[in-house]
This record gives C-alpha cells, sequence and structure tokens, in this order.
C-alpha cells in the first residue's frame, strides 16, 4: 500500500463502501447496487507539483486514484479545464507537459477551459491530438457548420455501468482569451445544447449522465451575459452530476440544483474532489460529495513516476529560469487584490516599459493579465514568467480620445470591487468618482499633462488580447494597428535589464475617490426612570450604541486591524457597515467606525 497512516487509508476505503439502506421506492440489496467513483479538479492552471504547504500536486493524485481502482475498477478521473496553461511548467511548452501528465494519469476527459486558448486554437487542436482522452466541447462549433474539432461526448463503459459525459465551455472564453483565435468557431448556448446531448446520451441507454463544463458559479460571469452552471442544471433535466471548473469555487459537499448534483474543487490542486453514486437500476440511489485538502493528504506517498515525470520537466527548465535580468530595490506589487482595483508599482514598470519599446502616447494593460508579485531582491526570468505566463504582445492601435475615456470607464465601472479588467496605464492620469453614475466616473482626465482632447487621434500600446476586444475592451476592437513587438514578458524583461535596478513607485496615475456610505443617523440617548427593587438585584443601564465617525481605508488595511484601532470587533465593524464579504475592503473605502 502507498498509505503510511492507516487512518488516511481506511477513509479512501470507506469510499467504495456500500452505506445503509438505497433510497428509493423499491431499495435495492447492496448487492445489487453498483458502485461509481468521480475523481475530479478544476483549474489547476499547471500547479502540479507538491508544494509541502496547499498543492497537493499531481504525483499524490495519482496515487489516490490507483488505490481507490484497486478497490473498485469503477472510477472516473476528470477535468473541469483550466490546465494546461499558467506556471511555467506548463507555458514553456505552451502545455505539452500538462498533456503529457495528464495521459499518465489516464484522465478520462475534460471540459474545455477558457485558458485552454491561451496558446492559440491552432495550439490547442495538436495537443488535443497528443492526448489520450478527450476534450471535451459540445458547444464549440464551427461558423460555416462544418464538424467540429472537438467532440461532443464520450461514452464510458465500466463494470456493470454505462456512464455518457458531455462537455461544455463558457461563453465568456471569447473575450477571456484573445478574440481573434475564434474566427472560424463559437460558442453555442450552454443550455440549448445540454439538451440535446443528454437527448443523445438517452438514445445510447447510458446509465448515468455528467455535464463536464467550464461554466462556474460566479456572478460576475452572469452579469456579463454568460451561463452557469446552476443556469444548466435549472433547467435541463436529466444530468445527474455537474463536474464543473471555471470559477474556482470550493464545494465541500457539492451543490444539489433541482435533482443535479454541481461539484467543483476550488483551484490549483488545492483541492481533490470525490463523488461516491450508489446505482441501483440506471437510477443514482445515494451520493456522496466530499473534497481532500492538504492536510488530509499529507500521508499519502507520492507516486514515483509521476514525480520522476514532473522534476525532469523542472530541471530542463532550471537553467533557462535562472537567468537574473535585473535587480528590484522594492516589492513589486502584483497581488490580485491590489492590481485588480488599484495603481500598482508592477503595473506601472510594466506600462512603462510598453512606452518604452513602442512610440504611443499612452499605455494601458488589465491588471487581470498580472499574476504574481516579485519579491525585493535580484529578478529571474522565472519571476517574469511566473508574473506575465500568457503569449500576450504589446500592439500599437490608433484611437479617438472619446474611445480612450470610454476604455477606461469600461475598465473602473465596477471600482472599488476587484475585476480583471481593471486598467493600468502610463503618459496618462485620471480620477475614478465611484459615487457617479457608470459611464461618468472619470474626472481630470490629462494625457502626458494635457486635458484629454475626445476628437484627436492617439496612439495607445495596449496589449493584443484587449486591442481585439478583450476582456470587454470593444471600443478597440477594428482600431487601425500601428506596431506589434515581442511577448510582454520579453518586453519587460528587456527593460529591466536595460535598467539594471527598477524602483517602481504608486505615484498618483490613477486616484480613487471615496466611496460614501449613508451615515447612520444619531442614536437619542434613552433616559429610563428605575423604579426601586426590594431584591437589590444591580439594574442595567439602557444600552446607548456609540457616536460613529468615517474612517478611510489605506493601502495594506484588513477588518481585523483597523478594528483593534478603535477597540472594537472586525465582527461589531462588519455589522455596522452591512459588509457582505468582511474579508473584503478597498483602498479609500470610506467605513463607519465607533
Amino acid at each position: 500500500m502507498n498509505f503510511k497512516n492507516k487512518r488516511i487509508l481506511s477513509f479512501f476505503l470507506s469510499i467504495t463502501l456500500v452505506i445503509g439502506i438505497l433510497i428509493g421506492a423499491n431499495p435495492a440489496s447492496a448487492e445489487e447496487a453498483q458502485k461509481l467513483i468521480i475523481v475530479h479538479v478544476n483549474d489547476v492552471h499547471g500547479n502540479v507539483t507538491d508544494d509541502g504547504e496547499n498543492i497537493i500536486g499531481f504525483a499524490k493524485l495519482k496515487t489516490i486514484v490507483d488505490e481507490l481502482k484497486a478497490k473498485n475498477p469503477n472510477v472516473l478521473l476528470l477535468s473541469g479545464g483550466d490546465m494546461i496553461h499558467g506556471t511555467n511548467l506548463a507555458t514553456l511548452s505552451k502545455g505539452e507537459v500538462m498533456v503529457n501528465l495528464m495521459n499518465a494519469l489516464e484522465f478520462d476527459a475534460s471540459a474545455i477551459g477558457n485558458h485552454e486558448f491561451d496558446y492559440n486554437t491552432e495550439r490547442l487542436l495538436e495537443l488535443k491530438e497528443k492526448a489520450e482522452f478527450p476534450f471535451l466541447g459540445a458547444n464549440i462549433v464551427k461558423k460555416d457548420g462544418s464538424k467540429s474539432d472537438f467532440e461532443e461526448y464520450t461514452i464510458k463503459e465500466l463494470e456493470g455501468l454505462k456512464i455518457g459525459i458531455f462537455g461544455l465551455a463558457t461563453e465568456e472564453t471569447v473575450y477571456k482569451a484573445n478574440p481573434t483565435f475564434f474566427k472560424d468557431i463559437k460558442f453555442e448556448s450552454p443550455i440549448e445544447v445540454a439538451e440535446k446531448m443528454v437527448q443523445k446520451l438517452q438514445d445510447e441507454k447510458v446509465d448515468i449522465i455528467i455535464a463536464l463544463t467550464h461554466l462556474g458559479l460566479d456572478e460576475e460571469s452572469k452579469k456579463a451575459g454568460a451561463t452557469l452552471s446552476t443556469d444548466v442544471a435549472e433547467k435541463v433535466k436529466g444530468i445527474d452530476i455537474i463536474v464543473d471548473g471555471h470559477s474556482h469555487t470550493e464545494l465541500p459537499e457539492g451543490k444539489l440544483v433541482e435533482d443535479t448534483l454541481i461539484v467543483q474543487a476550488n483551484e490549483h490542486m488545492k483541492r481533490i474532489g470525490i463523488v461516491e453514486l450508489e446505482i441501483a437500476d440506471g437510477k443514482i440511489a445515494k451520493s456522496t460529495a466530499k473534497l481532500l485538502d492538504y492536510e488530509g493528504t499529507k500521508e499519502v506517498v507520492q507516486n514515483e513516476e509521476v514525480k520522476t515525470a514532473i522534476e525532469k520537466i523542472e530541471e530542463a527548465n532550471k537553467e533557462i529560469l535562472e537567468t537574473v535580468v535585473g535587480k528590484t530595490t522594492v516589492k513589486l506589487e502584483g497581488e490580485r487584490t491590489v492590481v485588480r482595483a488599484n495603481e500598482s508599482n508592477l503595473g506601472n514598470l510594466l506600462t512603462d516599459a510598453m512606452l518604452h519599446v513602442s512610440d504611443a502616447d499612452v499605455a494601458i494593460t488589465n491588471g487581470g493579465g498580472i499574476r504574481a508579485s516579485i519579491e525585493e531582491g535580484d529578478i529571474k526570468l522565472e519571476h517574469i514568467h511566473t508574473v506575465f505566463p500568457f503569449s500576450n504582445y504589446p500592439v500599437v492601435i490608433e484611437v479617438t480620445g472619446k474611445a480612450l475615456v470610454e476604455a477606461l470607464e469600461f475598465g473602473n465601472d465596477s471600482y472599488p470591487e476587484v475585476a480583471g479588467k481593471y486598467p493600468h496605464v502610463a503618459g496618462m492620469t485620471y480620477k475614478i468618482d465611484p459615487n457617479k453614475e457608470v459611464g461618468s466616473r472619470i474626472t481630470d482626465l490629462l494625457v502626458n499633462g494635457e486635458k484629454i482632447d475626445l476628437d484627436k487621434k492617439y496612439k495607445v500600446v495596449t496589449n493584443d488580447f484587449m486591442a481585439v476586444g478583450g476582456d470587454g475592451y470593444t471600443m478597440f476592437a477594428g482600431a487601425p494597428v500601428l506596431a506589434q513587438y515581442g511577448l510582454l514578458s520579453e518586453v519587460i524583461a528587456e527593460y529591466i535589464t536595460e535598467l539594471g535596478e527598477v524602483a517602481p513607485e504608486v505615484e498618483g496615475r490613477v486616484i480613487g475617490l471615496p466611496l460614501e456610505v449613508t451615515e447612520a443617523e444619531p442614536v437619542e440617548e434613552i433616559k429610563e426612570v428605575v423604579e426601586p427593587v426590594e431584591d437589590k438585584e444591580e439594574v442595567k443601564a439602557p444600552e446607548v450604541k456609540p457616536e460613529l465617525k468615517k474612517y478611510t481605508v489605506k493601502s495594506g488595511d484588513v477588518l481585523w486591524k483597523i478594528a483593534r484601532q478603535f477597540n472594537t470587533t472586525w465582527e461589531e465593524l462588519a455589522k455596522i457597515n452591512n459588509l457582505k464579504n468582511p474579508h473584503l475592503i478597498f483602498t479609500n473605502q470610506v467605513i463607519l467606525v465607533p
């Protein structure tokens, strides 16, 4: 056995046991019930190495799957998409090493995530041919009506069971990957396609229908007009399980919507999902969903072959990635909550590099393209590739001042909320007033120190993704292209090398004005006459609510730190301010404190 700890072994063996009496009008006996185990991951983004802290890794996943199969051959290994891009290990081979590792783990199928297209459609098709498992995308079709490059569904025939699996991709893919990659394909309605797939699989007399989807549960996707996995579950009958991805959601016990169980396992191999099904008379009699975290797999021994394969890949990349390109005397801030809502010194360095390589008037790039920070000290190629893992390159386009304003209005329409489209800029400065209506929030916009001219043509350097309308910047789509350059990662590496040492600052290129909140009405002091009491019990004075005042959130603030300053608790501050998510506050946000 590959488990050091008997308690861990018992946990995994318990997954395969038939527990209790099966549900149903005519319950089958334990002997008649068929058992199916679905092991699933999603949004791995190239994170396959056990990091000793959070990431479980592929070598342990292989061990877990093999042990489960040794006890019950009816095991499926599925991916909810976004597998082949996101780390140096994945991107330096343009996804090939990820496909090879998935082959080694014997994945049964994978959904097609938006990041599967990051290298371009042609590369995905090349990787599809190398894969020993199907990339399923039933709603990805050719615009000319010819046969799709992707399989709609697959049928797995296990011991006593026939399982139908079909795939769905999010409509957001057309702007969350480079829009030019989709000139020949389109994404049809997941709901309409799901209805057709259910009918096809029912005609194939399958016992269980699984939708393998990259749709997610993010309300921001819903606002953008995309279909969520819950929409499919609500509107399409006949789907037993939805194995989902895209929103990086952690569903510890799954989410039951109508008669469909939706499962999703967080992100980056921090969780492994396991669904146990008991099937009688072609129907699910019992289902249990659970997630394994790093602590729960601590004693699992890594599969030696997979571990060795990963080590060889990392060793081959090491020499290249260890190259030092320069030095930073400050931390280059690239954390998600910062670069998607605030000016950042790393965002400034990137846009400066874009201006430097081009002869543009201004630079603009989306915060979602910055994926990590760089600590003070030597800057290696490894750092650059980690921060900028996408195959994007600078493009100079020509747009009017009016279009530039529209772009900034769009990029800041959800400020101070976190959004991947949040713009980092160079060559211009402006203010955001979140108290004004969307579309009228940008004020004091200056281009190279001069007031913006709405009719003037400006040369704008952006990334190729945004230049063709990516991340929703449709006002740039169709603009004349004046120049193109190398990869963003190459451009910033060369810029740092030229400078030798960098120390970029947050210098007020973008100033967010405070978000006003409705101040609580003053509480009148309640004067109560207390009658004498014979038993001499202590009479409590009526509670008087404290006077409230405004506090403006500063960079680095978190709610518990603010609470400590004012001798209160973060729970109390969350209650006073009606904060839906007390762990998410923004620089310049105004909150009420005692």
